[in-house]
């Protein structure tokens, strides 16, 4: 049976994408709240970034990815100029729904949820390495699970190594339960991915999107 063609961003807006990235990045870098906190935030998309350039010619990803990993990118670039615990659109949501402490660290790691699920859901469907609607749940959820487990082990390493210099950086706001809070958004980010994105990234790789419980 034939598929259609994956749904890929046209050039301009590919570049349109990265022009802004890289001038949100360039304006976080000039006077962030902590330097040390900035690298600390900002290195997935120090790292990401240069991955995606490099491959979107040979290996292009779906328009879907591209724009959520660029807004996850955004998420990381404005913690890691303000800290976390300081983005002012977290005073906002935390006014707004009358919370104790600013939220925006929560929306980090639902993000740090949803999109490395996106991510592995998209390469492990256009690799045939999984099959089954299932199963392909299973595992997604779990590499994203897996992830988080990772940045809190790298937090704890921070904190190890920087003492209060990494206060910033985990921006607990006096949280006992902020490990356990920040994989919790993981997990939700990640069943977000798998119960409501998932049809429409089958759509835009050119799958069917009927369910399939082999």
């Amino acid at each position: 049976m034939h598929r259609p063609p994956l749904h890929t961003p046209t050039r301009p807006a590919l570049a349109a994408g990265l022009g802004l990235i890289l001038s949100l990045l360039a304006w976080s870098a000039w006077q962030p709240f902590d330097r040390t906190t900035w690298w600390l935030e900002v290195i997935p998309v120090l790292i990401g970034l240069p991955l995606l350039i490099a491959t979107w010619s040979r290996y292009p990803l779906s328009s879907l990815l591209y724009a959520l990993l660029a807004l996850h990118m955004a998420v990381l670039i404005l913690g890691g100029a303000y800290s976390y615990a300081r983005v002012p659109l977290g005073f906002a949501l935390q006014d707004w729904l009358d919370l104790a402490r600013n939220p925006y660290d929560r929306i980090g790691h639902f993000f740090q949820g949803l999109v490395p699920a996106l991510l592995a859901r998209e390469l492990l469907q256009r690799g045939t390495y999984v099959r089954g609607r299932r199963m392909l749940a299973f595992v997604v959820v779990c590499i994203a699970l897996a992830i988080s487990a990772c940045y809190e082990l790298i937090e704890w390493a921070a904190a190890l190594a920087l003492g209060q210099g990494a206060d910033e950086f985990l921006g607990t706001q006096g949280d006992s339960w902020d490990t356990q809070s920040d994989m919790a958004m993981a997990l939700l980010g990640a069943l977000c991915t798998v119960g409501i994105l998932g049809r429409w990234q089958d759509r835009q790789l050119g799958l069917d999107p009927r369910p399939n419980n082999i």
